[in-house]
């Protein structure tokens, strides 16, 4: 081996050396910054051509390549445990603002309001002619009406507002995705193979976590450098290009509200995007689940309320009675004031959360002067079931088969149906009407004679002529009788089918309850969540993170390695000079 391939090896030293000192020195630079990872150093020896009779030579060391350390299989579940954590926290704070919402301890909450209704209407049972208890009645229900109506305004501004941090998000994440397509064509392009552009892949990573930490993504890489995320099986960046997201509203199946989904806007079409971690799915999943949920059973609860109330306090006599009354339910197309109130093609019947059954209710009015009482009574045919025998609803009742008995079959009324599309009942003068037992549901349903108005929680009050007139509200069907009084204050221990066989107040304790034991369960896989993603944190680091201490003792052993180089240098250089002098 020459002095010249000596000095050559000397020089690969210092230069592996110097690449050694510049490496540690970049990592202490960066040990506090945020998601900077450890760059690694590896040589290699550098194989020569000579060889001995018994032996070859290296030609010193190469500079193999820098890299990153880094382990992917814990980047891979630390970017999952961070979108773990981000839905598990997201869905708590959700859950806790409609527990907040609830309110379910409250002295003032539904619980204690229906409490308070069906307790009065128990006073009227005690003393059916009581004004006083008339008055407190119709004051309960409008304050039952205000706070139902309140909850669900509540609810529904709570899921208007995650709404707004779903699009938000979305929009953040849309502009993440497209600078990290720019930056997979910046690595691909400046690595060409020779090697990892680490601060690059530091900046990609950083923004792919913060994109995990609102929406689940997996990461492929390619063999350019540059990664695909998937969410799920859908592609939001492939190399270099961003497919864009947005949020749609998609109808559900059952559903009143449609339901908030992610889609792809790039490509020929839109592809949806199902998000099952991160902050977004945490948002999308109670924004669509339990937070969707509460508002329908609210609704439900409104309008079994508001249907028991009405079908008992529909069929009674108020004293004195009615001289004139208009239903509250509108069926504004003419088309649907001659379909049966069961036809499905009866769009505005058919929307109704409750509707009536087969059965019959009775008419009866009164001559105010004598006192005489006529009581008619009308068969409503709702069986599905046409005068042939076969399916069909053609010969079922509708709202024009009522107006045509009562001016054909009751003496001294009448019936119209208004410009609007409801029921009008007019006494003749000197005559007031009332009404006995209604089995069908049917003067609940078009709002004759009834206690609130509304269909459900958006739209829930006393009915307007009630709330200015108590004298109006039913206690029994003579004068003096408490039968409706009574059956309405049973309400609140009685079955109510249309909430599935239980009670007005269990079905309210069972939603809060659901909420308040949802909340409970996302507090505690927050915080598992929590603790998941802070081990593989730690792991995180322990591999990527800089220690000052090794780096120090990198620094050392680097200088020592360029200073016995250079000292090799040095002695190659007198070598050289001798053996000048002596030619």
């Amino acid at each position: 081996m020459s002095l010249t391939t000596s000095l050559l090896i000397g020089r690969s030293g210092l230069t592996a050396a110097q690449t050694g000192i510049q490496v540690a020195g970049d990592n202490i630079s960066n040990a506090a910054t945020p998601g900077y990872t450890r760059r690694v150093l590896s040589l290699t020896p550098a194989a020569g051509p000579y060889r001995g009779e018994n032996h070859a030579n290296g030609q010193g060391v190469l500079v193999e390549r820098i890299s990153r350390a880094l382990d992917p299989a814990i980047l891979s579940r630390l970017r999952s445990a961070v979108s773990d954590e981000a839905s598990a926290r997201a869905s708590y704070e959700a859950l806790s603002q409609v527990e907040s919402v609830l309110a379910p301890l409250s002295d003032t909450g539904l619980s204690a309001q229906l409490g308070e209704f069906f307790d009065a209407f128990s006073e009227l049972a005690n003393n059916p002619t009581s004004a006083e208890s008339r008055t407190l009645i119709v004051q309960q229900g409008q304050s039952i009406a205000s706070y139902l109506r309140g909850l669900r305004g509540d609810l529904t501004t709570l899921r208007g507002q995650i709404e707004a941090q779903i699009e938000s998000g979305v929009e953040r994440v849309d502009g993440l995705l497209t600078e990290i397509g720019e930056l997979n064509r910046a690595i691909a392009n400046s690595e060409l193979g020779r090697g990892e552009n680490a601060a690059l892949r530091d900046q990609r990573d950083a923004l792919v976590r913060e994109v995990a930490g609102l929406i689940d993504v997996s990461v492929l890489e390619r063999d350019s450098g540059a990664v695909d995320l998937y969410v799920g099986s859908t592609p939001i960046v492939l190399e270099g290009r961003s497919l864009g997201l947005d949020v749609e509203r998609f109808p559900a199946p059952g559903a009143d509200e449609p339901v908030l989904t992610i889609v792809t806007t790039e490509g020929a079409e839109q592809q949806k995007v199902f998000p099952s971690g991160g902050r977004l799915g945490g948002l999308i999943a109670e924004r669509n689940g339990r937070l969707a949920t509460a508002i329908e059973e609210i609704d439900r609860l409104a309008s079994s309320l508001v249907f028991e109330v009405n079908r008992l306090h529909s069929s009674g006599r108020s004293f004195p009675g009615l001289t004139e009354t208009t239903g509250t339910l509108r069926l504004s197309d003419p088309a649907d004031q001659t379909r049966a109130l069961n036809d499905p093609a009866n769009t505005r019947a058919s929307a109704l959360p409750f509707g009536p059954t087969n059965g019959s209710f009775e008419l009866t009015v009164t001559d105010a002067a004598t006192g005489l009482t006529q009581t008619h009574r009308f068969d409503v045919d709702l069986d599905g079931i046409d005068d042939a025998g076969a399916a069909g609803f053609g010969d079922d009742t509708s709202l024009q088969d009522i107006v045509d008995w009562v001016n054909a079959s009751v003496g001294n009324m009448s019936a119209t149906i208004t410009g609007a599309g409801e029921l009008r009942l007019t006494a003749d003068a000197g005559f007031e009407f009332g009404f006995a037992s209604d089995t069908s549901g049917a003067l609940a349903t078009l709002g004759i004679n009834t206690f609130f108005s509304g269909e459900d929680a958006t739209d829930l009050d006393v009915r307007s002529e009630l709330a200015a007139n108590p004298g109006l509200l039913v206690a029994g069907l003579t004068l003096g009788s408490n039968e409706r009084a009574l059956a309405i204050a049973q309400l609140r221990e009685a079955p109510v089918e249309s909430l599935g066989g239980i009670t007005l107040l269990e079905s309210w304790r069972r939603t809060t309850d659901a909420v308040a034991v949802e909340t409970a369960a996302a507090r505690t896989e927050q915080g598992a969540a929590e603790q998941v993603r802070a081990s593989l944190e730690a792991q995180h680091a322990n591999v990527s993170g800089v220690s000052i201490d090794e780096e120090t003792i990198n620094l050392i052993s680097f200088q020592q390695q360029y200073q016995a180089a250079a000292r090799l240098i040095s002695t190659v250089d007198e070598l050289t000079q001798i053996l000048i002098s002596l030619v």
